[in-house]
């Protein structure tokens, strides 16, 4: 059992003092083109820290995953609807209570795993200030940046993941395919991209809404998704950062 609210307050106490990595999932609830769910981040990083847990648990490493905070920072995709979006004040403020919860319970080890790429920014600036007012250092990483050269070998038009793109979209076909609407999958294109950071951060860089740059709602070309690919591209994610925490990463 890897899951926090599965477990109860004392089995939760045995794994603090066993010393147990806490994986704190962050993502986004936010448009995802005309064919994906608006759940799409927390879904993907949700299954993804679970199933790197599991592999932990396998080696013998201490592992909880805590509940999945599934609004972040996604003011970008506010102009297409269907998008929730804090501001950096309330995310850091949210952000710090849930490490300091964490902490307080006893454990000493988190790493935050992020499945949104409009959050990269303020978690890398974030994690100073976090490691200071917690009292412990708080680790940051995003599954598709770990994964990013597993990721190129399965993908056929993209480097990484992108936005409502082959990668995610065939990610969802796998986990949830209900959740996906097949038959608008041929609007289910945008521009490309080299990889997600890149369309938000460029090297001379001005905000601009999602709606300024795709009238889709879409980043990369979701004809191209399939579950086969999705499966992949979920186990190689996992694999990824289970791999990096069972060496002792960022800690040792």
């Amino acid at each position: 059992m890897v899951l926090w609210n599965r477990m109860t307050a004392e089995q939760l106490r045995a794994k603090a003092e066993a010393d147990a990595i806490v994986i704190l999932p962050v993502a986004s609830t936010e448009q995802h083109g005309p064919h994906l769910a608006t759940g799409v981040d927390d879904i993907l990083c949700s299954e993804i820290c679970r199933r790197a847990a599991e592999r932990l648990v396998g080696k013998g490493v201490p592992v909880v995953v805590a509940p999945t905070l599934w609004a972040g920072l996604a003011e970008h995709h506010v102009a297409f609807g269907g998008s929730f979006t804090l501001s950096l004040a309330t995310y850091y403020a949210i952000l710090r209570d849930l490490c300091g919860s964490i902490i307080r319970a006893g454990f000493k080890r988190i790493i935050i795993v992020n499945g949104h790429g409009g959050n990269i920014t303020a978690l890398n600036a974030f994690s100073a200030e976090l490691t200071r007012d917690v009292g412990a250092p708080i680790a940051i990483a995003s599954y598709w940046i770990l994964a990013e050269e597993a990721f190129g070998a399965i993908l056929e038009d993209q480097r990484s993941i992108l936005h409502a793109c082959e990668g995610e979209t065939s990610m969802m076909m796998s986990l949830r395919p209900e959740l996906v609407d097949q038959s608008r999958l041929g609007e289910a294109v945008g521009p490309q991209a080299q990889r997600a950071g890149s369309v938000l951060n460029q090297p001379l860089h001005r905000w601009r809404s999602f709606k300024e740059l795709t009238a889709t709602g879409v980043f990369g070309d979701a004809r191209r998704a399939t579950p086969e690919k999705g499966e992949r591209l979920v186990e190689a994610a996992a694999d990824a950062l289970a791999s990096r925490l069972a060496r002792g990463e960022p800690w040792d």
